[in-house]
């Protein structure tokens, strides 16, 4: 799969960079979580994090005023399994280079999205970059098996929180997996196996031989 920069022209339709954002303190606060023997692990919210200085800057610059959350993936990753969005942009920064698998809203059919409209595009450690909320994106892979990923995750207050009670009303209802989180899953995925909304056909995307 050919992976491309967050540099590059394409990258436009998925998101942007973010500039002026002083990540240093933040990245280092990063670095201090241990890493999971295996597999990814991810929480919404981790106070080290938002006791960082960058905090208010996200809030006021990056969301407008909004109340917002810090938390991260971190962990050990190449494989796409499934793809989810938001109603709002989320915002990932770094530790490690790191790998984002995209698509965008408009590729899902009648509830299905195509893996092979997936892209992928390689962000430097440090960089802060804006996903918009039109584009799905899952857990991030790791480019160095040996180091892994660690990636700040900065969305709207309670996003991935507990999922709302209510009766589905329409196909969308049913990708709800977490507050303000809608999911397909690709079949071989534990998510699909744990009962999430298969959505995603064709291959699951692993990016292993391509790093």
């Amino acid at each position: 799969m050919k992976i491309m920069k967050v540099t590059d022209p394409a990258f436009a339709a998925y998101g942007k960079i973010l500039e002026g954002f002083d990540t240093a303190q933040l990245l280092q606060a990063m670095r201090e979580i241990p890493m999971p023997e295996s597999g990814t692990a991810y929480e919404p919210g981790i106070a080290s994090l938002e006791a960082c200085s960058i905090f208010q800057a996200f809030s006021d610059r990056a969301y407008g005023g909004m109340p917002v959350q810090v938390g991260m993936c971190w962990g050990y990753n190449t494989k796409l399994n499934c793809l989810e969005y938001h109603r709002d942009s989320e915002v990932n920064i770094g530790t490690e280079d790191f790998v984002l698998l995209l698509a965008k809203q408009d590729d899902i059919v009648d509830g299905k999205l195509d893996t092979g409209k997936v892209q992928a595009f390689f962000v430097p450690a440090g960089v802060a970059v804006e996903v918009y909320a039109t584009s799905l994106h899952y857990a991030p892979c790791h480019t160095d098996a040996q180091k892994g990923f660690r990636v700040a995750v900065v969305l709207p207050k309670f996003t991935n929180t507990d999922k709302p009670a209510f009766t589905p009303k329409s196909q969308e209802d049913t990708w709800l997996t977490a507050r303000n989180k809608w999911l397909l899953a690709h079949a071989e995925s534990s998510e699909a196996q744990n009962g999430a909304y298969v959505g995603l056909t064709g291959e699951n995307i692993d990016i292993s031989n391509d790093l």
